[in-house]
């Protein structure tokens, strides 16, 4: 008897945390509390997306220091990339370029007045070392002075649809800091632009120019290496893997570091095949232009939020069949309708605990008929997809909703002149019936 009662107890027990489990699950499955950056304005992405994960004043014009450099290397990379310039071209060092080059209060590798480089070694120097004179060097090669060069800044900007920005040099120091060579702007302004649209600049880089990872994720290298004016490298990002702060799956972007624009990065990591995007602008911490870790230890809280609470799914297949509408109407057509099918493949960010999200679509048709003959894969409306209870951050295009195409699924031929003719008739006398059911109910109104 002890004994029943005993595996009796058990089954209760059992039953019991079994029914507690499924009680806390619900708890679980929810998002975790999004981190406190200690920042002026920060943002995190997922890359692949676009997806916004995290926003703090993400919309604020700040200043960005050396993070300018990301629209050089954009700029640079696009010249190659168009044959317009090539690495092993030859670069001649300006009194500009050089006298900001000599400041070693600064990021700079010390350039000699009139001679020779090439692309691809004051590149390294810009993107590993933040080199200044480099980046004036490269500016004035590209577009003939540095003014010419923030003209050309500002448009890609505009094309790019990065938002509210300004550009004064291609450095992203203070003008005052400048030698006397500012071309732009007053004698103290800097560059700006606000934390969405670094993130924007570090995806259209990514996306546009995925090299500059290599790049941008060298941690030492020397310049000049077995000449007179060799200088070790070491790269400001100390989240990069081998560093001081090192991080797995680091592989850029771009540190910035002046007394207006305090210290601030753009950074991208990758983990579980989920690339992420985090800027932070001014995080606090330290004291004017000083190299403490408050960056790094604001960049870690969103990586850390991002990649222990989302991952990247495949809700919907391409081709997969819409269901409302699942059809659109055809015109003179053997078939009065045609299925409806989505072109891509719908990626949403999701939480991690959810393996079956639930999603709430919208078509929007172009036209609400099409006329025959009709050919499959015909673009007819756009379907947007977003996680039902998701929240609000949206996109960094400033949509809410993953954004597909909407096509026809088969072909529809035109009917034959019998067909249309009887389709015709069809009309005809559909439209005296109801002319006819509407008379004889007007006799008993």
């Amino acid at each position: 008897m002890k004994n029943i009662i005993k595996k009796t107890g058990i089954v209760i027990m059992a039953a019991s945390l079994a029914v507690s489990g499924f009680l806390v699950s619900p708890k679980a499955a929810q998002a975790a509390e999004a981190p406190n950056v200690n920042a002026n304005a920060a943002i995190a992405i997922e890359e692949s997306t676009g997806k916004i994960l995290y926003s703090k004043d993400a919309d604020k014009l700040m200043g960005i220091a050396s993070m300018t450099k990301m629209m050089d290397e954009y700029l640079l990379l696009e010249a190659i990339d168009k044959g317009q310039l090539k690495w092993d071209d030859k670069v001649t060092i300006s009194e500009y370029a050089y006298k900001v080059s000599q400041d070693t209060s600064l990021s700079n590798v010390p350039l000699r007045l009139g001679e020779e480089y090439s692309v691809q070694e004051l590149y390294e120097a810009m993107a590993i070392y933040s080199a200044n004179g480099a980046a004036i060097a490269i500016s004035e090669k590209i577009a003939g002075s540095e003014k010419e060069f923030v003209d050309l800044m500002n448009k890609k900007a505009e094309e790019l649809k990065l938002g509210d920005h300004q550009f004064v040099n291609s450095t992203g120091l203070n003008n005052e800091d400048l030698k006397g060579g500012q071309q732009v702007g007053g004698p103290t302004d800097e560059n700006k632009m606000t934390a969405r649209g670094m993130a924007k600049l570090a995806k259209h880089l990514i996306d546009d120019y995925p090299d500059v990872l290599k790049t941008a994720s060298t941690t030492k290298k020397e310049f000049r290496k077995g000449t007179s004016d060799q200088i070790d490298m070491s790269n400001w990002n100390w989240l990069l893997p081998g560093l001081i702060y090192g991080r797995k799956g680091v592989d850029g972007l771009k540190t910035g570091t002046t007394d207006y624009a305090g210290m601030c990065l753009t950074a991208t990591a990758v983990q579980d095949g989920m690339r992420v995007v985090t800027v932070v602008l001014h995080a606090n911490g330290g004291g004017k232009g000083e190299h403490t870790s408050a960056r790094f230890d604001e960049t870690n809280k969103m990586l850390d939020y991002a990649f222990n609470n989302f991952k990247v799914k495949e809700v919907q297949k391409a081709g997969s069949k819409v269901k409302i509408p699942s059809t659109i109407a055809v015109d003179k057509g053997k078939e009065d309708t045609v299925g409806l099918i989505t072109k891509d493949a719908v990626k949403l960010v999701v939480p991690k605990n959810d393996n079956e999200p639930k999603l709430s679509t919208k078509v929007k048709l172009k036209e609400k008929t099409l006329e025959a003959p009709v050919k499959k894969n015909t673009e007819v409306g756009e379907m947007e997809v977003s996680l039902k209870d998701g929240d609000k951050l949206g996109y960094l295009d400033g949509t809410q909703t993953e954004n597909i195409k909407v096509l026809t699924a088969g072909d529809v031929e035109k009917a034959n002149w019998f067909a249309l003719s009887a389709q015709a008739v069809g009309s005809f006398f559909k439209g005296i019936g109801s002319y006819v059911s509407n008379g004889v109910q007007g006799w008993f109104n």
